[in-house]
């Protein structure tokens, strides 16, 4: 028996899947207009272009501030590494500087040592002049900072300079030992001059010049060392020169000193007042924390006079004050300043005597005029 048509045609489409359009139709939903709801929407999110450059920008933000401070990270190094730079230079320098200014605080000392002969002074030179040549040398082999290497041959020229004029020294004291010409200190003074020379260099093309660069680099707490060799201008003056040439050759021949030889005070005066000290009337002195005394003394003789000790006293219970010092020269018929200072506690209230003894020089004859003693009462202002 045949199976109905109808049959046959209701089993088909009740096994056939729906199809894709059909799916799509149905899911598809018309936004409400109106009508009733909750009245709440849903947020509404960024457009899909604006999410990716708002993180572009931050991440451009946080890569210049990582740049910005890696910068001054760098900045702050370079700085450091700049300032230790110049730091080293100095520390290089100043070793030559002390270690020259020390050659001629001897030189001055040997001119000035009381019965030196001229053969004394040639041994002397011969061993400051290869000092300084070994000063030379050293400051030859630093390496400045760029900006400073111009201004450090200033340096060396100054340096070269010390070494041709304790050269020319010791050559014009050889030539001028047998001699009694009263021009013989001529030949000294132009190597004398050759030592004040370097003196300028150093200070005004050397120090100054690389202080102000230094200042200029951002470089403040690093100062080019100072050196002077000339430690006393009353040696290389041509009539000083003289006054040396006839001390010397005085005690090379060992004799007696010939001619006037003396010293005399001339005055003593408390310091930072002024106020000069009496003899015969009683002073009253203020002692004041900066507390001082002047003792100006002069060149009574006809020659000149070297390492003359000059002494302070003031008595107290219990041990008196005792300070000296040493005059390193004078010429004749010059007058000569020595303060006596850090004085310690003086005593207050209380009559007491300051003294002042100046030694008597080879050759002196009279020396009454070498002590002074002033009655004193100190007091607190």
């Amino acid at each position: 028996m045949d199976t109905p048509d109808d049959d046959l045609e209701f089993d088909f489409f009740e096994d056939e899947p729906a199809t894709t359009e059909a799916q799509s139709h149905s899911r598809v939903r018309l936004p409400r207009r109106g009508g009733r709801g909750t009245g709440m929407r849903r947020p509404t999110a960024p457009p899909r272009g604006v999410t990716p450059l708002v993180r572009l920008l931050g991440l451009i933000a946080i890569l210049i501030a990582a740049l910005v401070v890696f910068g001054l990270v760098i900045q702050s190094c370079a700085s450091t590494s700049k300032e230790e730079t110049y730091k080293n230079y100095k520390a290089k320098v100043a070793a030559v500087a002390q270690s020259s200014t020390q050659d001629g605080a001897e030189l001055a000392t040997e001119l000035t040592t009381p019965g030196v002969k001229v053969a004394d002074i040639d041994s002397k030179l011969s061993g400051l002049s290869q000092q300084e040549r070994q000063a030379l040398a050293v400051a030859q082999r630093i390496n400045p900072p760029g900006r400073l290497r111009t201004i450090h041959e200033n340096l060396i020229e100054a340096l070269q300079l010390r070494v041709n004029g304790i050269e020319g020294l010791a050559a014009a004291f050889r030539a001028t030992a047998a001699s009694k010409a009263k021009g013989d200190a001529s030949l000294l003074v132009a190597p004398a001059q050759r030592l004040v020379a370097s003196d300028i260099i150093w200070s005004d093309l050397y120090q100054g010049p690389a202080n102000n660069v230094m200042r200029q680099q951002g470089i403040t707490d690093v100062a080019a060392p100072k050196s002077a060799f000339v430690a006393n201008q009353d040696l290389v003056t041509e009539r000083s020169m003289a006054l040396v040439l006839q001390r010397l050759r005085g005690a090379s021949t060992g004799g007696t000193p010939t001619g006037l030889h003396g010293t005399n005070i001339i005055s003593t005066k408390v310091l930072p007042g002024g106020q000069s000290l009496s003899e015969t009337q009683e002073n009253t002195v203020t002692a004041t924390a900066d507390l001082q005394f002047a003792v100006t003394i002069a060149d009574s003789g006809d020659s000149q006079e070297v390492g003359i000790k000059v002494t302070l006293t003031i008595a107290k219970p219990g041990g008196a004050i005792v300070k000296t010092k040493t005059l390193p020269l004078i010429n004749p018929g010059q007058q000569r300043t020595v303060t006596f200072a850090d004085l310690g506690q003086v005593p207050f209230a209380q009559k007491t005597t300051v003294k002042v003894d100046v030694s008597p020089v080879p050759g002196e004859h009279t020396t009454t005029n070498n002590r002074a003693s002033y009655p004193v009462i100190f007091s607190l202002g």
